[in-house]
């Protein structure tokens, strides 16, 4: 599976808005910010993700983004199939790998439907609860 940058963007805005106070308005320089993603980029990708029902927004200096729907009713797979182009390259002729790669991509498919974006902030925040620093010298 190859996932364009556009993709990677749209699912890590989605993330920063996941971990986020349920219904905050996140604006979008703090998010490219943190997930280090061109301003101007973001700007499209969450456009798109605002017409997919993805987000939604509120302009005016106390606007932003913040997710339509809770975290756990969101997923990955979801918001990748909206984003993510559905481009593939037809060889002509028998190709011994066709049947492996099609059950490939529903494998992963299969765990990107099942993974939401509350799942993702829960794993993300206990693997950083377990990290301690060591300010030894």
């Amino acid at each position: 599976m190859i996932i364009s940058v556009k993709s990677e963007y749209a699912l890590r805005a989605m993330f920063d808005l996941a971990a986020q106070p349920p219904g905050e308005l996140v604006k979008i320089a703090d998010i490219a910010r943190r997930e280090q993603i061109p301003q101007k980029f973001l700007e499209l990708i969450l456009a798109g993700l605002k017409q997919g029902g993805f987000v939604e927004s509120r302009r005016g200096a106390e606007g932003g983004y913040r997710l339509a729907r809770p975290a756990d009713q969101i997923t990955v797979g979801e918001v990748l199939t909206f984003v993510q182009s559905k481009k593939t390259a037809k060889r002509p002729g028998p190709d011994a790998f066709r049947d492996l790669w099609k059950r490939v991509d529903q494998a992963v498919s299969s765990v990107l439907d099942r993974t939401t974006f509350a799942e993702l902030v829960r794993r993300w925040q206990e693997s950083q609860a377990r990290y301690v620093a060591n300010w030894e010298i």
